[in-house]
């Protein structure tokens, strides 16, 4: 061993060579314990970390604080035996400064290997193996130490799927845990799993080990349980470096660091930094040829190219501009961004200076889209990079990420709320100067009230004050660079050129942008990249006879009839919905409940129209049914409570003055009759495949061209209006089985908010479909507009737009969709229908969109700064006005003068003073005169936990059967949450009735929910 470093020397460089292998084998806290040169109050704030950012994190925090710090002599030793004893051999492997036990590059490529095997077999473990079957082996052979069996078992209280789970993520490191994990599964009766592992039956891969030599070692062995044609070096740290699976093994509860790719901590590293031929390992006083040997298989991080048509647009950010690029879907707009990103924060570096990004999405899925599939790869050898959507939020404290990390990709809303929440004092905020460059994905949503305009607004402002304080030569308040990325910024409705190049310059002056960057010089290589989709129209001449049309067409005119409303013959358009809906807002005002009813019930067969317009006939009826099947479920649930409490409807109400019969008029009974009278009729018309919609035919030979034409290889998205509509069309396509004889594998792809009645699809749905749809398990997907926008779906050869088209922009992000080689684009639509028109439209609104932008490129400096200053005074004084006129609209009344009524029955349900607000957005009522007045009937469909409540039926009037809300769990408590459209809002200091959609446009703030109160006036337990 050579003199010529000292151990503290050895330690760092051994650091500096395997940090990210270190990282991963480390178990922080029980190392801890066995650490006790450090201060206690450093142990807790690395427990801190532990606890909040996880393992890799901790460990990333223990590393530097050992680095940085000065500790007694002999530490290195100390923490060596810490590893030991703390169950962190392999990673005490790396730190040994004797360097005795240096694991080879062989046995890294065997670790590598059996890494990734169990990354892709780890969905099967999850599902099948049962944790406590081998917890107690896998500790006897000492493959878990006690804390670790313990830490699983406590995980294993969430289910069996978190158990396996924490069970793989903690043997991964350990020493020679493959082929330990595989005699565990073997002796425990798991021998299905074993094979799954192994690729072979247990006896055949026994024969061949025992044909290899002793010298290889048992890791050695087990590659050939693997693979009998491994990939060399090179490749395999290449396929590390683009696959991201092992992060599943990692902490979870954040998309952090996941040090994916091993290799630039790998024993190939081992000469890049201090020694080339240092004399630190070997007896001979070189590092020996094995490490020379493997430096030349290297595998370099993803190198961060752009190609002529990206650097034509990027020069201006480069030099810390605002500016907007707009580049087309499939040009690598994303990719131009982590390139600024990372010039960005090296030259912050450089000038000793503090470098931030934040990325803002504004969508859930696309912060770990962008995290995992660019971000991370390409800046995680330099930068700390962490992706925050809101369930990450619940449980980290968003500054703290920011302080901690140098690039954060997060949905705007985080953001919002944090500068909200500084604006207000609170201790969890942050302010814009804490960032020196924002990165705003989609930025042609920045105006009027939306998010990014918010969070922009707060820039212009400042920006306003800063050259304020300029000419008064005070400082100033640092504020971030702005990069705009978009594929097409539209018109805004725009009909005339003079209007879009006002609606470009608009988005301009929100973003402060100094320019809208497209490529010119580079035009034809961008054509090269961006296949341009052959365009159809597949127009249905639908002239057939519609007898279920016919039917709903007879019973709306009975409504209209029974309810002396005046007769309107435009069924099945928006616009008849529209006069529905305004007839039924001022039948609830005025108390009229037949006209409410009758317009409801209208609503109710207009949607059966456009379903019966859109797809089968069947489809239609069903909406129907479901809707009075409801109907009826409500009333029963009425009836039954009532007797249940000794009511009866129509009983003897002299006997009790306090009963509430079920409010069934005449109106109830002629609706829910007609239906009746009508259900055998419409359901066997629905039924008769004589007279389907021409439309659906028209789509079925679309579809089964383009997957005939293109046998295994197609790949399409069809894009539909509503969520109803999205989920029918996959059933149908999955009922049909000529669509499966041509290899069609549809399913739906639709939104998870809840602006809709149809049931949302929660995320991780959204992420199982789309992981499904880019491996080719699905090759069709119906979509609503969730998959026009941002998300990685892989290339597609077909494209169908059926019978929606909206503005230019979701034309030309739709579009962009059919990326592959000669791929088609077709629109499906009734003649007649208007829908052409409008595609056409757009076409002309994609041109003029263009030349807008050319010609505010072409503005000189002063008439360009002129106007943009114009607009952002413009914008700033709006949204003045308009926050005084919301103070102005406060209610300075009591809240006990507004008192909310069941907008189906008039029956005074609460005052406003029995109103509390949790969360600051859900409004609910707890006192006892209310709970009176509804019952809880169970609803399948809205049960759904959420990240801090869980939603638990429905609530609905006593006496009518009105929907109101539903019954929410929050902290262990019961709670009737709300919805304000169910009620008529009555003012009683000026007598006017309102409804509202949202309890935000209601011009009065409701106190937050007092807990302590709360439960100490409760005479629940």
């Amino acid at each position: 061993m050579s003199s010529g470093y000292s151990a503290d020397e050895r330690f760092q460089y051994l650091i500096s060579c395997f940090r990210p292998r270190v990282k991963m084998y480390i178990q922080v806290e029980p190392v801890l314990d066995f650490l006790i040169f450090l201060p206690a109050e450093v142990k807790e704030h690395i427990e801190r970390t532990a606890a909040t950012l996880g393992n890799i994190q901790a460990a990333e925090q223990l590393l530097s604080t050992l680095e940085k710090g000065a500790w007694p002599p002999g530490w290195t030793r100390l923490f060596v035996e810490a590893l030991k004893r703390g169950g962190s051999p392999l990673a005490a492997r790396y730190v040994n400064p004797e360097l005795t036990d240096l694991p080879s590059p062989s046995f890294e490529n065997y670790h590598d290997e059996c890494f990734q095997l169990l990354s892709l077999l780890q969905p099967t473990l999850v599902d099948r193996l049962a944790v406590r079957d081998v917890l107690d082996k896998c500790l006897e052979v000492e493959l878990l130490t006690i804390e670790d069996r313990n830490r699983i078992s406590a995980a294993e209280n969430n289910g069996n799927e978190a158990g396996v789970r924490e069970l793989l993520r903690r043997i991964v490191q350990k020493e020679n845990w493959f082929s330990t994990f595989l005699t565990v599964l073997r002796e425990t009766e798991n021998e299905a799993l074993a094979q799954e592992l192994t690729g072979c039956t247990a006896s055949g891969s026994s024969a061949e080990n025992e044909n290899l030599s002793q010298e290889d070692g048992p890791e050695v062995k087990e590659l050939l349980l693997l693979d009998t044609d491994q990939p060399n070096a090179e490749k395999q740290n290449s396929d590390m470096e683009n696959n991201s699976t092992e992060s599943s093994f990692m902490d979870s509860s954040v998309i952090s660091e996941s040090d994916t790719s091993l290799a630039e901590g790998s024993v190939n590293c081992l000469d890049e930094s201090l020694g080339h031929n240092s004399n630190m390992g070997s007896d001979s006083g070189t590092m020996g040829s094995d490490s020379e040997e493997v430096a030349e298989r290297t595998s370099p991080e993803p190198e961060l190219h752009l190609r002529p048509y990206q650097i034509e647009v990027v020069q201006p950010a480069l030099e810390g501009k605002n500016i907007i690029i707009c580049l087309p879907t499939g040009s690598g707009k994303t990719r131009v961004a982590v390139y600024i990103a990372k010039d960005h924060l090296d030259r912050k570096k450089q000038a000793s200076q503090l470098g931030k990004v934040i990325v803002l999405v504004n969508k859930v899925l696309l912060v770990e889209q962008l995290f995992r599939k660019e971000f991370e790869p390409y800046l995680k050898k330099w930068y700390l990079v962490m992706g925050l959507s809101g369930d990450t939020q619940l449980k980290i404290s968003f500054p703290e990420v920011v302080k901690s990390h140098d690039v954060i990709i997060s949905t705007a809303q985080i953001l919002e709320n944090s500068l909200l929440n500084s604006e207000k004092g609170e201790d969890d905020g942050v302010q814009l100067s804490d960032f020196s460059l924002i990165i705003i994905d989609e930025c042609h949503h920045t105006n009027k009230e939306a998010v990014y305009n918010n969070i922009m607004r707060r820039y212009l402002k400042q920006k306003l004050k800063n050259n304020k304080l300029k000419k008064e030569h005070k400082p100033v308040i640092p504020l971030p660079q702005i990069l705009g990325l978009t594929a097409s910024p539209g018109v805004g409705g725009a009909t005339k050129q003079a209007k879009a190049e006002d609606h470009i310059l608009k988005i301009c002056a929100n973003l402060d942008a100094r320019t809208i960057k497209t490529v010119k010089e580079n035009i034809s290589q961008l054509k090269d990249q961006i296949k341009e989709p052959c365009k159809k129209f597949a127009i249905a001449d639908d002239t057939r006879e519609d007898p279920f049309k016919d039917k709903l067409l007879e019973i709306m005119t009975k409504i209209q009839t029974f309810c002396q409303m005046s007769p309107m013959s435009d069924f099945g358009t928006q616009q008849y919905e529209q006069r529905a809906i305004t007839m039924e807002k001022k039948a609830a005002r005025e108390g009229n409940r037949q006209d409410r009813l009758c317009a409801e019930h209208l609503r109710k067969y207009n949607e059966a129209l456009q379903i019966n317009d859109t797809i089968r006939m069947i489809d239609a009826y069903n909406h129907l049914e479901t809707f009075y099947n409801d109907e009826k479920e409500k009333m029963f649930a009425v009836l039954d409570d009532n007797d249940e409490s000794g009511d009866s409807v129509g009983g003897n109400e002299d006997e009790n003055d306090e009963k509430r019969p079920l409010k069934v008029d005449g109106t109830d009974k002629f609706l829910l009759y007609l239906f009746l009278d009508n259900k055998k009729m419409l359901k066997k018309l629905a039924e008769n495949p004589d007279n389907e919609n021409k439309k659906l035919t028209k789509l079925r030979n679309t579809i089964m061209e383009q997957y005939t034409r293109t046998a295994g290889t197609a790949r399409g998205i069809i894009f539909t209006k509503t969520r109803q509509s999205a989920y029918a069309l996959s059933q149908w396509i999955i009922e049909n089985d000529k669509f499966e004889e041509v290899g069609v594998k549809a399913h739906h792809l639709i939104g998870a908010g809840h602006s809709s009645e149809f049931k949302p699809m929660t995320q991780n749905e959204q992420k199982e479909v789309i992981s499904k749809f880019r491996t080719g398990k699905i090759n069709l997907l119906i979509a609503t507009t969730v998959a026009e926008e941002g998300l990685d779906i892989k290339e597609c050869n077909i494209i169908i737009r059926y019978g929606l088209v909206t503005n230019e922009i979701a034309m030309v992000q739709a579009r962009g969709r059919a990326r592959a080689d000669e791929s088609t684009y077709v629109l499906v639509a009734n003649r007649g229908s208007g829908v052409v028109e409008r595609e056409i439209v757009n076409d002309f609104r994609e041109k003029m969109m263009y030349k807008a932008i050319n010609h505010v490129q072409n503005m000189t400096h002063e008439e360009y700064e002129r106007k943009i200053l114009e607009l952002q005074m413009q914008s700033l004084l709006e949204k003045k006005i308009k926050t005084k006129r919301t103070t102005a609209k406060q209610c300075k009344e009591n809240p006990s003068l507004i008192h909310f009524l069941c907008k189906n029955c008039s029956v005074l349900a609460f005052c406003g003073d029995n109103i509390n607000v949790i969360e600051k957005m859900h409004h609910i009522n707890m006192t006892p005169e209310f709970k009176e007045l509804y019952i809880v009937r169970e609803n399948k469909a809205l049960q759904k936990k959420f990240a801090d409540y869980q939603t638990n039926g429905e609530i609905i009037c006593k006496s009518c059967g009105q929907a109101w809300g539903t019954m929410m769990v929050h902290k262990g408590l019961d709670l009737p949450c709300l919805k304000i459209r169910n009620f008529v809002v009555f003012f009683k200091n000026n007598l006017t009735k309102k409804q509202y959609k949202k309890w935000v446009e209601l011009p009065i703030t409701f106190p937050g929910l007092d807990y302590s109160g709360y439960c100490f006036c409760s005479d629940e337990d």
